[in-house]
């Protein structure tokens, strides 16, 4: 059954507008009586028969919620220095189907890409836009967030005190891996930071270890900006969270 998100609390009746009503009365050709699967912004889900349509607009009719439990038990922030290209759009999307809460942007001193203000912003909707269509085709409860592009150091500096297990994954650490930092965790909040082609520089390491935020090992093998992030997601979901556990 096709999925959308709403804005707002789940009610008895409900009318889509905007994109999504185009997408089911033009693109799905939905007809009266065709049900739909309905989401809010705080993870309740329910099943609607559609009863109505105008030119820009659907009607719902309450089916019944469902018992639906597709979020992970852990909260997960993705902070992803830029790579160059697309990446970023199958990083946002591959993220989201493996469950993450945020997505955070960054700015590096290794980025190659760099954008203007508008630009920015037209990348951050990109980006939420295709969140949030992977989190309809995955059958997520609550669609992840994509932040404003940040400076790394600026988003450092404000999560140094948050109260949340935040890593930076290092292709030069040999001290400790990612599932040895884990393991040492006792938190249900992660936050994990990616380097962009290239990775950090030594300044920016230097900058996360006086803040007092450890760097991390993937493994023996350098791995692609788009590869670690997936990994590193992959990693924290089972060993903290609920992929390959739950049934």
């Amino acid at each position: 059954m096709r999925r959308i998100f709403i804005s707002d609390l789940l009610k008895e009746k409900i009318t889509i507008t905007g994109p999504d009503a185009h997408h089911l009365a033009h693109v799905m050709r939905s007809r009266v009586g065709d049900h739909i699967v309905v989401a809010d912004d705080e993870g309740k889900v329910g099943e609607y028969v559609m009863t109505a349509f105008t030119d820009d607009s659907v009607s719902l009719e309450l089916v019944g919620y469902l018992a639906e439990n597709t979020e992970s038990p852990v909260e997960i922030i993705l902070a992803q220095c830029l790579p160059k290209g697309d990446k970023m759009e199958f990083i946002t999307q591959k993220a989201t189907e493996l469950g993450v809460n945020s997505i955070i942007p960054l700015t590096s001193d290794n980025c190659v890409v760099r954008y203007d203000e508008k630009k920015a912003r037209a990348k951050q909707e990109k980006w939420q836009k295709i969140a949030n269509e992977a989190g309809k085709q995955c059958g997520r409860c609550l669609l992840p967030k994509v932040e404003p592009i940040t400076p790394l150091k600026d988003w450092l500096k404000k999560m140094a005190d948050a109260d949340v297990s935040l890593c930076m994954c290092y292709e030069n650490e040999e001290q400790i891996g990612i599932k040895a930092f884990m393991a040492q965790q006792d938190c249900q909040s992660f936050a994990v930071v990616i380097g962009p082609e290239g990775g950090f520089s030594l300044d920016e390491v230097a900058y996360a270890k006086a803040l007092g935020i450890p760097s991390v090992s993937l493994g023996t093998r350098i791995l692609r900006a788009e590869t670690a992030a997936i990994a590193a997601v992959t990693i924290i979901q089972y060993e903290a969270g609920d992929l390959g556990g739950r049934i």
